[in-house]
């Protein structure tokens, strides 16, 4: 029995590092070919296509529990989409093929391809919807933030637990007209607001990096990133809390298929990824987190960091790809 364990402990070990990394670098380098063209459904389109036969090349039973939407919205990586060649571990597995795709379009800094892989039944099976979410990094003790507790009302107890004024935190929130309300109330304390146009796994996983000056994250961004943020959190130590944002009665309705029985209920990191949990980025465009792809004739370079929630490691791969770049992958 205990040579089995061992047996599915190295086979997950194995896919969750290199292999798992050059499905996100084939996203990536898919993805960047199409940089500052202007269309975002097909620098999307190319990540999705690439990451999609990547995946389908590993030997697990995969099923995508965060997607690109919907069996009928989403023509592949859909959620419930069965992935791999259906032998071997069984694992969730939550995609963002490309996190960023207008800062892909415009070649702006930030885009990313990520994704993330867990046990069965480890990671949140919900709609792509929006989620509502509250984060901040570690060193804070349980219950310092509450998703449902007003802005002011976290940023101060945040302060007070950081043991600076209200005027030395920086909060990161997307930029968006949904947002003005929360804005105000945020900068009325006195803290300081860092917006971004796109990107909020990398928003997230900001508030655990010092060297960004993010203490907090606050606001609205979607589900699948929400996922995907909470796995990276969880690898390297934080708080998170989320509820997905069910506003209409068909959104209830697709969420109670999928087995969410309680639409207002909030979510903490855990319960958005648990188990052994292991989260790939690699750089589209080059950003705070992550270089972009570098095409240097017959050499691609790509720059991708991996999370290990069990192990608690961070890697940073940085690869150059020389067969690869024989190829224009369309």
């Amino acid at each position: 029995m205990s040579g089995i364990v061992v047996h599915q402990d190295k086979v997950i070990e194995r896919i969750l590092t290199l292999e798992l990394v050059r499905v996100t670098e084939r996203a990536a380098v898919a993805s960047a070919r199409l940089r500052g063209h202007g269309d975002e459904k097909r620098a999307d389109q190319a990540a999705v296509d690439a990451m999609r036969r990547e995946l389908n090349k590993l030997a697990i039973d995969g099923t995508i529990v965060i997607g690109e939407g919907e069996r009928d919205e989403a023509p592949m990586l859909f959620i419930g989409e069965k992935v791999g060649t259906g032998v071997g571990t069984k694992v969730d597995i939550a995609v963002d093929p490309l996190e960023g795709t207008t800062l892909c379009a415009k070649d702006m800094p930030g885009s990313i391809a990520v994704m993330a892989m867990a046990p069965s039944g480890s990671l949140l099976y919900a709609p792509d919807v929006y989620m509502d979410k509250i984060a901040i990094g570690p060193g804070y003790p349980q219950g310092v933030i509450d998703l449902d507790a007003a802005p002011e009302d976290n940023i101060n107890a945040l302060a007070k637990a950081k043991g600076v004024k209200p005027a030395e935190i920086t909060a990161l929130i997307m930029d968006r007209p949904r947002h003005a309300e929360l804005i105000e109330k945020v900068r009325k304390v006195g803290c300081s607001i860092r917006l971004i146009t796109d990107g909020d796994v990398a928003g997230v996983i900001h508030t655990t990096q010092p060297q960004t000056g993010i203490d907090i994250y606050l606001g609205i961004g979607g589900a699948p990133e929400g996922v995907l943020a909470a796995g990276a959190l969880r690898c390297v130590g934080g708080q998170m809390q989320s509820r997905l944002i069910l506003d209409t009665p068909a959104k209830v309705e697709r969420a109670a298929k999928m087995g969410i029985k309680d639409p207002k209920r909030k979510y903490d990191l855990t319960e958005m990824a648990g188990g052994d949990v292991i989260v790939a980025a690699t750089g589209v465009t080059d950003g705070a987190l992550l270089k972009g792809v570098m095409f240097r004739g017959d050499v691609i370079e790509t720059d991708t960091i991996v999370y290990r929630s069990v192990t608690g490691t961070v890697r940073r791969i940085q690869a150059e790809h020389r067969e690869l770049a024989k190829f224009h992958l369309d």
